[in-house]
């Protein structure tokens, strides 16, 4: 061997160990985190910023409180919320869910299907009522009452000098402002197992009698937005107020289905005062520091004392380092690519955002614990994007807290399934607490998120590779492959199975009854059915004959010009232009899914470049961008994943808080962090049948990326 080969093989050995040892140096997570930390200095109502614990969230603006929810409302709004504030109007005229159904005509029979039916009016009322009920309510507002000295209020305007930081390692909001040159400091945190907040406050406006709390309950809108600033109502509600002693009360709050307490506790002299209906002042004086602390929680379960504010600011430093201790972790420092910085930034503060508004022990609604859109209710197509990075991140238990919500509505599952003459488990689309169906022309025939349950239980059963997860969710997982194998269609003349008609794909162009076969749920119906034998077989049962059938004979891909459609029964896949929006779901086939049976990658390359191409981007939604980067990935496009994930659109716009904008009405988004998440993670961590690291990221130098912990997808 001449010497340059001995000098040649000695520099990649080096490079070897060089890669290696930046592979498993160890991340200064803190270092990380912290520098973007979020800092705000002027008032910015799409600025605002959250405190939480999973289950509970409080909204604040730049005084670290709720004091100008009005200014903020079309924002992000100053909302309190907690995953059991569930309430229902009175049915006072006596709606049946039954007025809500419409048949069709679906594989020879009537199927019937919870619809927004039009007439007669007392059914489209009961539509109405049963999409309105329960909602999430907005539980109070508690912000600051500021009197200038001329003894007007302070207006936003009148908010001076700002300087706040959302200290993402401790999960606490450090506020300063001035009014009229008064200076004001704030600390507000929220205890990591309890829903409560602790506050404090100091500044001279105290002792001069300027400065007081307020606490005041709106009423919920029924409408589809909820942004806590309705004050006036026609329901007969009661808030009662009771002092305690000098330093604690509890203002109980009395709705049509249910009644929570508000307890407050203050260290200092201080009196808490009804001021008008639902609304009080809490009125410190005497010194200029104010601790209080406030904790929510239904009536009927009111035990145990308040915390106080120092175990509330303990609870949140303590959990928030455990948070970003446990798990998988990613570092981009020393990246040549402008956008790295700004990808950390993104990916930081999504973790953020996840953690305090999904991580409770339901599927969480898409704005989260913030406001209410789609009246508060879970999208169960969307807790894929709510959940599945948790697991890939190394944080199994927050996706694995979820899932006893399927447990609870497992029955209701299985009645919808009967009712429309299907075998197994229906999980449903728009619902609530109790696993209840909302009526929807759209939503109820969706069905992407039927195999979904199989995707969490087979992620954490990669996690733990334990048996006790098999018998944990082997009922539901097989009862949704039940459903599955009895909704796909035998059709005798082309001598397959069918998806539909009676179909809306996840990208919801399409006319339900028109609708057949298509392409991203062809594959995941493929791919769930395998995953349930496969748990059939790990647990040494049988295995059912009507699943094999289905899985052999299900119909293939449908291609045209060597692409793959949306769907079968769309020809104009890409020359009706309405069918070049919303969700390119095709890109789901591979991407959110592995490589099955039924995929060719060259068709599926060739339909990534023409959707890559030709898509109307700008009629697209937040978890689109990562669910193409993750297509990307798995067609080894690395660069066009990134491209991917900064894509110029509004909807992939990621405000300073970190919340994913899509449009006026939806300021907020978190499938969208989810799919960033779960996109970064697949690109790190990589999937079946990678073996480099960081397989999703460019290797042309321009990007150095350290990443730990990270669990492989499928």
């Amino acid at each position: 061997m001449n010497s340059f080969f001995r000098l040649k093989i000695s520099a990649l050995f080096l490079l070897g160990i060089a890669i290696n040892m930046v592979a498993q140096e160890k991340i200064d997570r803190k270092a990380v985190v912290t520098r973007h930390d979020v800092k705000i200095t002027q008032i910015d109502t799409l600025a605002s910023l959250s405190v939480g614990n999973g289950k509970f969230a409080y909204t604040v603006d730049a005084t670290g409180l709720q004091t100008f929810p009005e200014k903020y409302q079309k924002g992000i709004p100053l909302g309190t919320e907690a995953e059991w504030g569930w309430d229902s109007y009175k049915n006072v005229n006596g709606y049946k869910f039954s007025e809500t159904l419409k048949e069709v005509d679906q594989y020879g029979r009537k199927v019937s299907y919870s619809t927004q039916i039009k007439e007669p009016k007392h059914s489209k009322e009961a539509v109405d009522w049963f999409r309105q009920n329960p909602h999430l309510l907005q539980l109070g507002n508690i912000g600051f009452e500021i009197t200038k000295k001329d003894g007007s209020l302070v207006k936003p305007e009148d908010i001076k000098a700002i300087n706040q930081k959302l200290n993402l390692w401790t999960g606490k909001i450090e506020s300063y402002f001035e009014v009229e040159g008064t200076s004001v400091n704030v600390i507000t945190a929220c205890h990591q197992e309890k829903d409560a907040l602790g506050f404090l406050v100091e500044s001279d406006l105290i002792k001069q009698g300027r400065l007081k709390i307020r606490v005041r309950i709106p009423f919920p809108t029924g409408e589809w937005g909820d942004f806590a600033t309705q004050w006036e109502g026609k329901n007969d509600y009661k808030s009662i107020l009771k002092i305690k002693n000098k330093s604690e009360a509890t203002i109980t709050h009395q709705m049509d289905s249910i009644s929570y307490d508000i307890n407050l506790k203050w260290k200092g002299v201080a009196q808490l005062k009804e001021k008008a209906k639902h609304y009080f002042l809490l009125e410190p004086s005497t010194t200029n520091t104010l601790e209080l602390s406030c904790s929510f929680i239904q009536t009927n379960k009111n035990k145990g004392a308040v915390p106080s504010f120092t175990e509330i600011e303990k609870s949140s430093v303590a959990g928030y380092e455990k948070f970003w201790k446990s798990g998988a972790f990613v570092d981009f420092a020393g990246s040549t690519d402008k956008r790295a910085n700004e990808l950390e930034r993104r990916v930081v503060l999504s973790q953020y955002l996840t953690k305090i508004q999904c991580a409770g022990s339901m599927p969480p609604q898409e704005t989260g614990l913030t406001y209410n859109s789609w009246y508060g209710k879970p999208h169960l197509e969307m807790h894929w994007w709510h959940g599945v990075h948790f697991p890939l991140w190394g944080r199994s238990q927050y996706l694995e807290n979820t899932l006893g919500w399927y447990e609870n509505a497992f029955d209701k599952a299985k009645k919808l399934a009967k009712r429309q003459g299907f075998e197994g488990a229906r999980w449903q689309k728009m619902t609530d607490p109790d696993g209840n169906e909302s009526p929807s022309s759209v939503g109820a025939f969706l069905i992407w998120q039927q195999p979904h349950f199989i995707t969490y239980a087979e992620l954490l059963y990669e996690s733990s590779k334990s048996e006790a997860t098999l018998k944990k969710y082997s009922e539901r997982v097989f009862a949704t492959a039940d459903f599955m194998a009895s909704f796909a269609f035998y059709d005798k003349e082309k001598k397959r199975y069918m998806l539909g008609p009676g179909v809306i794909p996840a990208q919801e162009r399409f006319v339900a009854m028109q609708t057949f076969n298509p392409t991203y749920e062809l594959a995941y119906w493929n791919w769930g059915l395998k995953t349930a034998i496969a748990w059939k077989k790990k647990m040494n049962q049988s295995v059912p004959e009507k699943w094999e059938a289905v899985l052999k004979d299900l119909s293939p891909l449908p291609v045209q010009n060597n692409v793959y459609l949306a769907t079968e029964s769309a020809q104009d896949s890409y020359t009706n232009p309405e069918f070049k929006t919303d969700h390119p779901s095709v890109l789901g086939t591979f991407g959110m899914l592995p490589e099955t049976s039924l995929l060719d990658k060259k068709i599926m390359k060739n339909t990534f470049d023409l959707v890559w191409d030709t898509w109307s981007w700008d009629k697209t939604w937040g978890w689109d961008f990562p669910m193409t980067a993750m297509s990307a990935a798995r067609l080894g496009l690395p660069n066009k994943a990134i491209d991917a994930l900064f894509m110029n659109v509004t909807t992939n716009t990621y405000l300073k808080n970190g919340h994913n904008y899509q449009a006026e009405r939806l300021t907020l988004y978190l499938p969208g962090n989810g799919g960033l998440l779960t996109a970064i993670a697949m690109m790190c961590g990589g999937w079946e049948g990678t073996t480099e690291p960081n397989p999703g990221f460019p290797k042309d130098g321009t990007w150095k990326v350290k990443s730990e912990g990270f669990q492989k997808m499928f």
